[in-house]
């Protein structure tokens, strides 16, 4: 437990923060995971679905949830499948 008073309002701001960064990161997750398997049952609406799940990576990545780095590679690895699902 927090000693100090200081230390308690971090505890406070640290638990806060943690449920908004987890809301960030399930909803990213969630639109990642959509748009996987849109490419993977070959949808006519694949676009649609890779476009909100680059969407949501930028934005937890402009929020600070994933490192801009991890945005990056995730939205690449997710236009290497959509690409290579259309070319077939």
């Amino acid at each position: 437990m927090a000693n100090t008073q200081s230390a308690n309002k971090a505890a406070r701001q640290n638990l806060k923060r943690r449920a908004r960064n987890r809301a960030v990161l399930s909803r990213m997750r969630t639109y990642v995971k959509r748009a996987n398997t849109a490419i993977v049952a070959g949808d006519d609406d694949a676009a649609e679905a890779v476009r909100t799940a680059i969407s949501e990576l930028d934005r937890a990545a402009k929020k600070g949830v994933i490192h801009p780095n991890n945005a990056a590679r995730r939205k690449s690895r997710l236009m290497q499948k959509f690409n290579a699902a259309r070319a077939e």
